[in-house]
């Protein structure tokens, strides 16, 4: 169903919603005062309520505020050629009830359905409140800089290169680099991280980040429609668009459901009757057997799974985008809550992805200044973390770099470049066998991140550098061993060496190094070919992105990651803690738990007074619950995500 005046899927509530909750509650107040009030007249048999006619136009008059606008959607809904939606059954069933004379009831079903509705959609204002609330952090001006005057324009009006100001308290429109020497930022509304950063001059600044203690100006880097913010709202939007296949089946599941029911109350009064025509043998008492089909047509009413099972994977993304985790839809909620095998990159994912130079190792003939000077311009213009620990070493150290031309990055093995005439190569050991360079073998046994440098074919030298693990990792570890998660690994293109030394500290059994981006994808091929294995793939780079399209679940580091890797991943974690994506994998099975809980909630109640309405054992008050009071246990339930996922 939808409705004509918003794009909320639950039309009664949307409406309820413009109208206004002031008036909502004047017109359940009203109507539940004369509902109680012909209730207590009728029990104390006051003479003129017992004429037939006065007590129907008191409960028309109590059933007509709360009636008025689910009359009004389906009619609205039968003009669209919607026959079967609840609006339908509640304006069939209601008006059944007042024609063999159940007034009361009538006026409760409609009133408990309006009331029941209304808490859904407090219910869903609430679980949609952390998305709407990031949604709403989209910088409306930016003051740029033009010619030494301040002049407030739109942010898409800002062209790259040009400095924006932003005042203390005011929230970044641009992503950009600090003019300032420093400055520190709320970063919460993309990371979740309540702690603010301290930022120093040419370090990146993010649209959506908010200068905490002074006026700032940033030099903006990329154009608005492709900053970090402008992504995360993009993801966010589209998220709604996904939907996990339990919300997908039970959106069929609703389509059949109804006219089958439908059609199954009409048979509850018409086989008796044709039965009774068969013999004298039973007594065919019309308004008993109508009463029995109007409990079953109110209680085959699917709100308690049409609402409660979006709300509930709903309830998941916003619960964990508080955390600074982004799922990409309803069904990569679902998907990782299926997870049984953890496949980490390691630069950047578990370690901290700053290098620092250890060694200087050049060729005789060639000095160490001479090298990294080498080496730190042809990589002057990577983002990939080697590079910055060089140009980082050579900025430290007073070494000029040189301008460069031709650049053209390998992924996996390094970059080639032109620098005076001379083509320069920096990389990995792949690189020098890739492009057939002698080199000393000695070089496998170096221990460390190594970064081989070559000049027109011949090798000039190496440099070392090292990382560490990030503050997080062993936690992250073992959280996931904590849910069961046996099968973990890392895939990493440094060296064997290496990679196994950051395993073993984080007791990680199987690491394998010296990969490149096609090897990383063959080994993950290889592990879905066991058809019980389902893997969420971890990483940040560019070389990761195909490895995280393979998977089951794509993750990557949102805060320093590659857009391309951003873009891929199914799930993508703000903060760069690897220890969230044991949060991810726990709100996905928290919800995975909550929608079954409701969907066997809903099926066995509405079972079970379904099978007592068509025997006549159950009345229109056991319906109202069947429909209202499970539907508003249901969304309760869906609601317990938002308390579950800290």
């Amino acid at each position: 169903m939808s409705c004509q005046c918003c794009s909320h899927n639950h039309v009664h509530t949307a409406c309820y919603r413009q109208k206004g909750f002031i008036e909502v509650y004047g017109r359940m107040m009203l109507s539940g005062l004369l509902l109680i009030g012909g209730i207590i007249l009728q029990a104390t048999e006051v003479t003129m309520f017992q004429q037939k006619g006065i007590s129907l136009v008191w409960y028309l008059a109590a059933y007509l505020p709360v009636a008025l606008p689910v009359l009004k959607e389906a009619w609205e809904g039968l003009a669209r050629g919607e026959y079967f939606n609840e609006f339908t059954l509640m304006f069939i069933a209601t008006i059944g009830a007042f024609a063999i004379g159940e007034y009361p009831e009538g006026v409760a079903v409609m009133l408990f359905y309006s009331l029941g509705e209304h808490f859904q959609d407090k219910a869903v204002n609430k679980a949609r409140r952390d998305i709407r609330a990031l949604l709403d952090i989209r910088p409306e001006k930016a003051v740029v800089i033009r010619n030494g005057q301040a002049i407030e324009v739109s942010p898409q009006e800002v062209q790259i290169g040009e400095v924006i100001e932003v005042k203390a308290g005011g929230r970044v429109p641009l992503d950009g680099t600090l003019c300032n020497e420093n400055a520190n930022f709320n970063t919460a509304a993309l990371t979740g991280e309540s702690l603010p950063r301290d930022i120093k001059r040419e370090e990146e600044v993010l649209a959506g980040m908010i200068s905490t203690e002074r006026t700032v100006q940033i030099h903006v880097t990329r154009p608005f429609a492709d900053s970090a913010l402008s992504r995360i709202l993009r993801m966010v939007q589209d998220a709604s668009e996904r939907k996990a296949p339990a919300e997908l089946f039970i959106r069929k599941f609703a389509r059949v459901y109804t006219p089958v029911v439908t059609a199954l109350a009409v048979l509850i009064v018409l086989i008796p009757w044709l039965w009774s025509l068969c013999g004298d043998t039973f007594d065919y008492v019309f308004s008993d057997w109508l009463y029995r089909a109007l409990v079953f047509l109110v209680v085959s009413c699917p709100c308690a799974l049409v609402v409660s099972i979006p709300l509930s994977y709903f309830g998941g993304i916003g619960a964990a985008s508080r955390q600074g985790i982004l799922f990409k839809g309803g069904n990569y909620l679902d998907a990782i809550s299926r997870i049984n095998t953890v496949v980490f990159d390691k630069t950047g994912t578990l370690t901290r992805g700053e290098f620092d130079v250890q060694t200087c190792v050049p060729q005789p003939g060639i000095s160490g200044e001479r090298l990294i000077q080498l080496a730190a311009s042809a990589e002057q213009d990577s983002t990939h973390p080697l590079a910055a620990g060089l140009i980082r070493y050579a900025q430290t150290h007073r070494i000029s770099l040189l301008s460069i031309s031709n650049v053209e990055e390998m992924a996996g093995c390094g970059i080639q470049a032109t620098l005076d005439n001379q083509t320069v190569l920096v990389g990995n050991i792949h690189l020098l066998e890739r492009e057939s360079i002698a080199y000393p073998s000695a070089l496998h046994e170096v221990k460390g991140t190594i970064v081989a440098c070559a000049v027109n074919g011949q090798y000039i030298g190496y440099l070392t550098l090292t990382d560490t693990l990030k503050a997080d990792a062993r936690q992250a570890i073992n959280e996931l061993k904590e849910l069961n998660i046996k099968k973990i690994q890392i895939l990493s293109g440094d060296k064997q060496s290496i990679v196994t030394t950051f395993a073993q500290q984080l007791s990680i059994e199987q690491a394998y190094g010296d990969l490149l981006p096609e090897a990383k994808v063959k080994h993950i091929e290889n592990l879905k070919q066991d058809n019980t294995c389902r893997i969420a793939f971890v990483g940040d780079g560019i070389n990761d992105a195909p490895a995280l399209a393979l998977s089951h679940v794509g993750i990557a580091m949102g805060e320093w990651g590659s857009d391309a890797a951003i873009e891929t991943a199914d799930v993508v974690i703000q903060t760069d803690q690897p220890s969230r994506i044991a949060t991810a994998i726990r709100t996905g099975r928290q919800t995975r738990r909550i929608v079954w809980q409701n969907i066997l909630l809903a099926l066995g109640v509405k079972i079970a007074v379904l099978v007592l309405g068509a025997a006549g054992m159950a009345t229109l008050w056991e319906a109202v619950f069947a429909d209202v009071g499970v539907a508003l246990l249901a969304v309760l339930n869906a609601m317990r995500i938002q308390k579950l996922i800290k």
